[in-house]
């Protein structure tokens, strides 16, 4: 189903951005959130692994339903799973496109990567152990 995405800071996540090899900032990072009603038609569940394909690339992140937001609108944090999705073209900016994301998402059977798989995928450091 497509969907559009749009990423920010919840308050979970952003007391544990200076400890990002935490399991709280991990989960939080990455879990997408979206309407239940919309969770129905995916045939998923809270906690259930889903692939999102975006501009940028494909990430299996972690569902979970918020009845806040509007059929057809997925919430990401801020993060590396929200990083492997969005395009990295940053119109002379410097900063890529974070909200209304076009992205594609699926049920997954995969758990979602860790932080340090990301990282080392997209070869960075990885930060956690």
């Amino acid at each position: 189903m497509k969907f559009l995405m749009t990423t920010g800071r919840t308050i979970r996540q952003g007391s544990f951005v200076e400890r990002k090899n935490t399991p709280v900032y991990a989960e939080e990072a990455s879990t997408v959130r979206m309407n239940p009603v919309d969770m129905l038609d995916l045939l998923v569940e809270d906690g259930d692994p889903v692939r999102v394909t975006g501009p940028g690339g494909s990430v299996v992140m972690r569902v979970a339903g918020d009845p806040l937001l509007p059929r057809g609108i997925v919430f990401a944090c801020l993060g590396p799973h929200a990083n492997a999705i969005v395009d990295p073209w940053t119109h002379a900016t410097g900063m890529p496109d974070y909200k209304t994301v076009p992205v594609e998402i699926e049920p997954a059977e995969e758990r979602p990567p860790t932080v340090a798989e990301l990282m080392g995928a997209c070869g960075g450091v990885p930060y956690e152990g």
